[in-house]
């Protein structure tokens, strides 16, 4: 059994992939530049520096990257706070069970830490996690192991006792390489086979993660 969950946060607890990746796509041609889905989907799992580089590059370059930036945060902050990213199915349930049960969490994101705070307190549950870790406090982002050894200590964890959900290849290879059991449940892109091989399970959503829990985790009495 496990004694702690970590968490991806973008694609997996908050469905922002999706509505990020259509503002790019939507500010890019308002800009007059052709930007498709495969053009965006490197990023995911980056940390905000190297995402930043990838648009960059697919862009056509710093002055194109800025203009187009400038438009996607006006697309996305017209709208509510609580609807811009809205949770995944199953998060609740999820983290209500994991809180009953007395298991602490953490969220291991390549988003900043400020990004963290901000999305999770949005949709009423940033009070649900213990700690945070974010991809501007570790020098290398996903996939290398660093944030979730930040979120683990965080945590007073090992990692090995800890059981990571990720949406990502990079968030799978991250968790793992810490040392932590992986559950995938796929957002946007759906893993390979050497990924796949991995992972301790891949689930279609976190709903079908409920029925195991009491397997996963022992009861540490309410939280």
């Amino acid at each position: 059994m496990f004694s702690a969950a970590i968490f991806d946060m973008d694609g997996l607890l908050i469905d922002s992939e999706r509505a990020t990746m259509n503002a790019w796509i939507g500010a890019a041609k308002h800009h007059g530049i052709d930007f498709h889905p495969s053009d965006y989907l490197p990023v995911i799992g980056q940390t905000a520096a190297d995402s930043d580089w990838i648009l960059m590059s697919r862009l056509g370059g710093q002055s194109a990257f800025h203009q187009v930036s400038e438009r996607v945060s006006e697309l996305l902050e017209m709208a509510p706070p609580d609807m811009r990213f809205p949770l995944k199915p199953g998060v609740l349930d999820l983290l209500s069970s994991l809180r009953t049960r007395g298991v602490p969490c953490a969220v291991a994101s390549s988003s900043n830490l400020s990004d963290i705070r901000e999305r999770l307190a949005a949709v009423g549950v940033l009070e649900c996690f213990q700690a945070l870790a974010g991809g501007d406090e570790v020098i290398k982002g996903k996939p290398d192991p660093a944030v979730y050894h930040l979120a683990a200590a965080r945590l007073g964890m090992d990692p090995v006792r800890c059981l990571a959900f990720e949406d990502s290849e990079n968030g799978a290879l991250a968790a793992s390489g810490a040392g932590s059991k992986v559950i995938l449940v796929p957002d946007l892109n759906p893993p390979c086979a050497a990924i796949a091989t991995r992972c301790f399970r891949i689930l279609n959503s976190l709903h079908e993660a409920l029925e195991h829990i009491p397997s996963w985790f022992a009861s540490q009495g309410s939280a």
